[in-house]
């Protein structure tokens, strides 16, 4: 999974034009996108089209952020969209393991009453840790967390008006995020990595500007993110294309797996006169994962 596209619950078109952009995963907003006058419309939107794709072959994988938990409308998200069984949840706002293990023992209790779904499987939760200043004191909760997570999100906006930042990117710079917001974006990826996820990359914020986002997907691939949030189709193809593996990292994956096979008594590897190690092999695997 490499892009993540957020679409509006309560637009029938956006809904529809989801499914042809391309992006491994939808996530289909009753939350931000959808004001309070319209939740209830947005439910009924959304659980319309999530039935009509019931029997639909090759579909991205499909989510369905609902409102937080604090807001009390969790419920009531959950309710319109659990009898299709969406194959996950995003949790906005998660302040921690004990607000992931609430919505768990929620979605248990839908699930028994809406059994099968399309994968078969548990509803997986997507969490948004990092956008109140209270959630990321509890980010070394999540490797307690249970089979549900199946990823860690950070996020900017909120978190912004949580502390009072007037900006969370550099005035020299609007690609570069401000310390505060870089310290919190390393914590969520490091945080993901100790629970065994997948780290996802927060939305960009211009629409138009596919080099920025080029950029920005790059170092976030670099850095170790798996995948990168959109929130408008054009920017799919762009994130899809930054966090593939070229040719060349595909190569070089390819004959470090080799080498170790090679080498399989001995534990360590060389490759072009280096050394390898398990690191190396890691990322190597890694990176032949996501290609």
């Amino acid at each position: 999974m490499r892009s993540l596209l957020f679409v509006p619950a309560d637009s029938e078109r956006k809904l529809e034009k989801s499914l042809q952009s391309g992006a491994d995963a939808l996530i289909f907003d009753l939350e931000d996108a959808v004001s309070l006058a319209r939740k209830e419309d947005g439910r009924r939107c959304l659980a319309g089209f999530l039935d009509a794709q019931r029997d639909a072959d090759d579909l991205p994988a499909l989510y369905v952020r609902v409102n937080a938990l604090s807001t009390g409308m969790t419920l009531a998200d959950l309710a319109a969209v659990m009898p299709h069984r969406p194959a996950g949840v995003v949790l906005p706002k998660c302040a921690g393991a004990a607000d992931l293990l609430r919505l768990a023992h929620y979605l248990e209790a839908f699930e028994h009453l809406h059994p099968g779904g399309r994968t078969g499987r548990e509803t997986s939760i997507i969490a948004i840790v990092t956008e109140t200043a209270e959630s990321l004191a509890h980010l070394n909760e999540y490797t307690q967390a249970g089979p549900r997570l199946a990823g860690m999100m950070w996020g900017a906006e909120d978190l912004s008006g949580d502390v009072g930042a007037l900006a969370s990117k550099c005035e020299e710079d609007a690609q570069a995020w401000t310390a505060p917001f870089t310290l919190v974006r390393s914590l969520c990826l490091f945080a993901a990595a100790a629970a065994g996820v997948p780290a996802i990359d927060t939305v960009p914020t211009e629409i138009n500007n596919p080099d920025g986002l080029r950029r920005e997907a790059r170092q976030a691939y670099r850095d170790g993110f798996t995948a990168k949030a959109a929130i408008h189709p054009g920017q799919v193809p762009v994130i899809n294309e930054a966090m593939t593996p070229d040719a060349a990292s595909h190569e070089w994956a390819t004959r470090v797996i080799a080498a170790f096979e090679a080498s399989a008594d001995v534990g360590v590897a060389t490759l072009d006169g280096k050394m390898l190690d398990t690191p190396h092999l890691k990322l190597a695997r890694k990176i032949l994962g996501v290609a």
